[in-house]
């Protein structure tokens, strides 16, 4: 990345940042939403209304449910920098139900880290800076450096475990069932966090 890119990129989440929700706000929004039958986005679908209030439910199971001891232990031995971490999602994502409150709880381990949260479909110039594999997948974590705004590390869609699921049987068939979806899910609920805390403490300890 030439120079001139990079400084374009840093203004670009900076900016995103400064005009985001706290996890707070988002969660009210996604319960809001819920209520009402609609999602974030433009597409007001039936199925993607169906999947907001479905991770209505997810995230707040989660935030009742999710118990990451050791990995805050583990957390508690690095000397981290200040951050910022900006995620990037929508309502109707999946896996930001069942990853985000992990982002969140390690975000409020770490002294001087803030958390944001800014919606894909109203933020497409910040987006096409973090595709995954061309696409912009979902939900895409940025972590930047507060003092000179150098961004650090990107995490997302999926935790590693999850992603080589998703990759090995994409290579079988094409696309995603439901059948696999449903499978992912059951995945998710097993591993309980853990894979996605395991995966973000490896990038931390490389800082």
């Amino acid at each position: 990345m030439d120079i001139l890119h990079q400084n374009k990129v840093i203004d670009i989440v900076k900016e995103s940042i400064d005009k985001g929700m706290t996890y707070n706000q988002y969660r009210g929004l996604i319960d809001r939403f819920s209520d009402l039958g609609r999602t974030t986005g433009p597409d007001q679908t039936e199925s993607l209304v169906d999947y907001t209030r479905l991770n209505a439910r997810r995230f707040k199971r989660w935030e009742k449910t999710l118990r990451l001891v050791h990995e805050m232990e583990a957390l508690d031995t690095l000397t981290l920098p200040e951050m910022d971490w900006l995620v990037i999602t929508e309502s109707w994502c999946g896996d930001a139900a069942h990853i985000m409150p992990v982002m969140r709880s390690l975000a409020d381990g770490i002294p001087g880290t803030d958390l944001s949260i800014v919606l894909r479909d109203e933020n497409p110039e910040l987006m096409d800076q973090f595709l995954t594999n061309g696409a912009r997948s979902i939900p895409k974590l940025i972590a930047r450096k507060k003092e000179n705004g150098d961004i650090l590390f990107t995490y997302g869609p999926r935790p590693s475990e999850a992603t080589r699921m998703v990759e090995s049987y994409k290579e079988q068939h094409d696309s995603l069932s439901d059948k696999f979806k449903e499978d992912l899910q059951r995945w998710y609920n097993k591993d309980k966090g853990k894979t996605t805390a395991s995966d973000l403490l490896g990038l931390l300890s490389s800082l």
